[in-house]
């Protein structure tokens, strides 16, 4: 069980005549990046919060690491570390007094844990400076290392590239990264900007009024929103012909519309145009496509806007 870190059954929860969560059967694996997405009100938030036991299921189960009941799960959530709703921090005060006194709150012994984390971060040399001064890139890494100071398995981030520049939108993506490769940390990362949610995770999973409506690996996103060239034609039977004795490519796949979707030859539309044109195919759309994680995510909830 402890491949599984986290696991629902059932899970629900309900604010009055509200229905946050609906039912949600989840399971998260060690070692891999989640990237959680879906609308404001979409029940993320509401999920973090019940893993990290800042709020309670309405019913179903709530499993970490293989445990459950209050008790098991309160310990175990000592194995997690999380920032939600952007970093408490004390802008008077440094970094390391910032984390000297989460140390000193959290009943964390060992002090040279602050050295060791904020020097993971990339923040070991911001010396006496007041986090008042720091950029909002800077902030981010410091609420991560609070996060960070119990060495937990599980990283919880909910939205932490709010806000942030591309230069700090970078840092915090490499901290993540290296959090992931060297000390084998499993993360659950929500967030509203897609584009860089898929270049940090490698699992997805996408939640709209409650339910989880679909999850998938980067390998099965990539693969549903692959790049192609999308061939409309009258005659697909003659089309697939040309495709294969013509411009020696098995590499399509036919859709229900009876469109043809061609994997390759991307840079090269007019030898493509050219082929089906020689042999009389009449075609009536050629066109490179391929959907974003955007895309696909608002083509899932149907077309909602994701603001």
């Amino acid at each position: 069980m402890e491949s599984i870190v986290m696991e629902t059954k059932g899970l629900t929860k309900k604010y009055r005549q509200t229905l946050a969560l609906d039912n949600v059967n989840l399971k998260l694996e060690k070692g891999k990046i989640y990237g959680f997405i879906g609308q404001n009100g979409a029940g993320k938030t509401t999920l973090i919060r019940m893993i990290t036991g800042l709020a309670f299921p309405t019913g179903g189960e709530l499993n970490l690491w293989g445990k459950t009941g209050d008790k098991e799960l309160q310990e175990q959530r000592k194995r997690i570390g999380s920032l939600i709703e952007g970093p408490a921090l004390y802008p008077y005060m440094t970094a390391y007094q910032n984390m000297e006194v989460q140390r000193i709150q959290r009943g964390i012994p060992d002090k040279s844990i602050i050295e060791k984390t904020l020097k993971l971060v990339g923040l070991s040399d911001t010396g006496r400076k007041k986090v008042r001064n720091f950029s909002l890139g800077m902030k981010q890494r410091l609420g991560i290392a609070v996060a960070l100071l119990n060495t937990p398995e599980f990283l919880i981030l909910d939205e932490p590239i709010n806000g942030l520049d591309p230069a700090g939108i970078k840092e915090v993506r490499n901290l993540i990264k290296k959090l992931n490769k060297e000390y084998g940390m499993t993360i659950l990362i929500s967030s509203h900007i897609l584009e860089e949610l898929y270049n940090t995770a490698t699992d997805f999973i996408i939640i709209d009024k409650g339910r989880i409506i679909e999850e998938l690996s980067e390998a099965e996103l990539n693969e549903k929103c692959k790049q192609h060239i999308e061939i409309k034609t009258m005659d697909p039977q003659k089309a697939i012909m040309v495709l294969e004795q013509k411009l020696h490519t098995d590499n399509f796949k036919i859709m229900p519309d009876n469109t043809i979707q061609l994997y390759d030859h991307l840079d090269d539309l007019e030898k493509v145009a050219g082929a089906l044109a020689e042999e009389k195919v009449l075609v009536t759309g050629l066109t490179v496509t391929g959907d974003t994680l955007e895309d696909y995510f608002l083509n899932k909830i149907g077309g909602a806007s994701n603001d």
